[in-house]
């Protein structure tokens, strides 16, 4: 995301636990479940939520939220996601803006959250952070136990993941990229999102440019999602109505065609009683549709690419009457994490 998002939570419907369980020490982090630094119904601390994390990255040493099943044995096979926040956010607010913590148990997750640098992601001080925390990962788990490597990121995360994910550490590693509003592969920036609104986001604005960027010019993207991969992984994009152009969903995906899937399916609903966690909390100059509003519940429809040959998955899932900074709803969630499990 590249205009400045707020880390305060505002908190929907809970998912929690009555009380921790406490699990055997992964990498020197204790499990828990609910995970650590879980916001509950009554909303988080400023303290809560700029929480860096339960685990160090020990080149740099820098924190980063590690969560895992707190039940996981010695062998057991497993999905290790790599979770990256928006322009101007943090991890403990990428974590409950995709909730994968309410289903690491389930669906047998280990999930990494860090925190970029200046609350974003700057390729020559964090690029080496992000391979060390996957490197001690693969260590601890058993690089042999990690069915799947996904990356899931929000906005300029999402982007960033689109970045990293063409060099020769990921690509080796990689089963599929998670796009939350941060670029759909085979579709240009403006056919799939609207312009956001001037006052969107509380002061401060749009990270700064590069030098010499002439003014006015637009803002550069960590990588261009129009531009396909030259090899094949899973993609799943996600977003909210509001941030649609007026067109609304491509009724076709370049990526799908690439990979050799079969046309986009008719869409199936899935609807949520809950609300997602967090918003953008500021103060906004001028609310809007497009940025975002309060999280609230809602329905999503998932638009499926049947038949992609050797397991692949791409599918779209646009969540309705939402926009950008809405939290992601606890059913919605899950289903993207079936769409992932069943990628091979």
């Amino acid at each position: 995301m590249q205009r400045r998002l707020a880390i305060g939570l505002a908190m929907g419907a809970g998912l929690l636990a009555a009380a921790p369980a406490a699990a055997k020490d992964l990498m020197g982090v204790a499990c828990s479940s609910p995970a650590p630094v879980h916001c509950p119904e009554t909303g988080c601390t400023s303290a809560e939520v700029g929480d860096l994390g339960n685990a160090t990255e020990t080149k740099s040493g820098r924190k980063f939220f590690l969560d895992y099943p707190c039940d996981l044995k010695a062998g057991e096979k497993v999905t290790f996601i790599l979770s990256l926040h928006g322009g101007g956010s943090i991890g403990n607010w990428q974590r409950h803006y995709f909730p994968l913590i309410d289903f690491k148990e389930k669906h047998r997750l280990v999930i990494a959250t860090p925190s970029g640098t200046r609350n974003i992601w700057v390729p020559d001080q964090d690029d080496a952070y992000l391979q060390g925390i996957v490197e001690q990962v693969e260590a601890a788990v058993g690089k042999g136990n990690i069915k799947a490597f996904w990356f899931a990121g929000h906005s300029f995360g999402g982007q960033t993941s689109n970045r990293l994910l063409n060099s020769d550490f990921y690509r080796q590693r990689l089963t599929g990229w998670v796009s939350l509003s941060g670029g759909r592969l085979g579709s240009k920036r403006e056919e799939v999102r609207a312009p956001i609104p001037t006052g969107s986001g509380g002061p401060g604005g749009p990270p700064p440019q590069p030098a010499g960027t002439p003014p006015g010019a637009p803002m550069r993207l960590a990588a261009d999602a129009s531009i396909l991969p030259d090899f094949a992984f899973s993609h799943i994009y996600e977003t909210g109505e509001h941030e649609l152009t007026a067109a609304g969903l491509p009724a076709g995906s370049r990526w799908a065609e690439k990979l050799g899937c079969k046309a986009q399916g008719k869409p199936r609903e899935v609807v949520d009683a809950k609300a997602g966690y967090v918003q953008d909390t500021r103060v906004q100059a001028n609310p809007n549709k497009v940025w975002g509003l309060k999280a609230r519940p809602g329905a999503a429809k998932i638009y499926d690419y049947p038949a992609c040959p050797g397991g692949k998955v791409v599918a779209d899932v646009v969540r309705i009457d939402k926009g950008h900074t809405e939290g992601l709803e606890p059913r919605v969630t899950e289903e993207i994490v079936k769409l992932m499990l069943a990628a091979k």
